[in-house]
């Protein structure tokens, strides 16, 4: 009976069944989360346990996102089932947000920031997207320029501007992420804005902005008054 009631007691702890008790999803941690996933733990260590020692290990959700497949499976009391849960956890995650910001007019930086978030903050090299707008700033198509190093992307004004000619494009908004987080633009940066816009000026494709991406922020190089 001890035993029984020992146990019951350590299941009503357990994140499933707070919620089934009337608890909200919401306001579970993150390491809560993370158990329900992963379901089960192993002979020695709960789920609790074993999600805990995942969110420290990875350092945090951030770290669990930018982690390999494989690179997650290898951890005991892990292996490739729960590591493609979860990856597919953070995919799901990141298909609405791309679903909540796909309004197809760019009127700031802020929404060129909202639009790749999602899908540029986390990444460990720097890409080159560029928007083509009509002359109503509405998206005629979104590409990748161009994949980096972790340090610099490689870009050249007649990458960019070849797709937004066969668009027909009025204007491009260009934007690139900064893997080490700091949004300061270098000099390379300030450069190859230059370059642009001196080349859509050329032939009459106007550069309204180069929006730099950051995983909680971002700048606009035409704000910054580099533009």
């Amino acid at each position: 009976m001890y035993m029984n009631d020992i146990l019951k007691d350590m299941q009503s702890h357990l994140p499933v069944q707070k919620c089934i008790a009337g608890g909200s999803v919401q306001e579970l941690s993150d390491m809560e989360l993370l158990a329900i996933l992963l379901g089960t733990g192993t002979r020695t260590v709960d789920v609790l346990e074993l999600a805990s020692c995942m969110v420290k290990q990875f350092g945090g959700l951030p770290g669990i996102h930018a982690s390999g497949l494989r690179e997650m499976a290898q951890r005991h009391g892990v292996g490739m089932k729960k590591a493609i849960r979860i990856h597919a956890a953070f995919e799901l995650g990141r298909r609405l947000l791309s679903v909540q910001n796909s309004s197809p007019i760019i009127d700031s930086p802020e929404r060129v920031w909202k639009l790749l978030q999602p899908e540029m903050a986390s990444l460990k090299r720097e890409e080159f997207r560029v928007f083509i707008l009509n002359n109503k700033n509405s998206i005629l198509k979104k590409s990748t320029v161009s994949v980096g190093t972790v340090s610099e992307a490689l870009i050249h004004p007649r990458e960019i501007f070849r797709e937004a000619i066969r668009e027909a494009g009025a204007s491009i908004v260009v934007a690139h992420n900064h893997p080490s987080g700091v949004l300061v633009p270098s000099r390379e940066d300030i450069a190859a804005t230059k370059r642009i816009k001196e080349a859509g000026a050329i032939i009459g494709i106007e550069l309204l902005d180069h929006v730099i991406i950051g995983q909680s922020s971002y700048l606009s190089m035409k704000e910054a008054g580099y533009l």
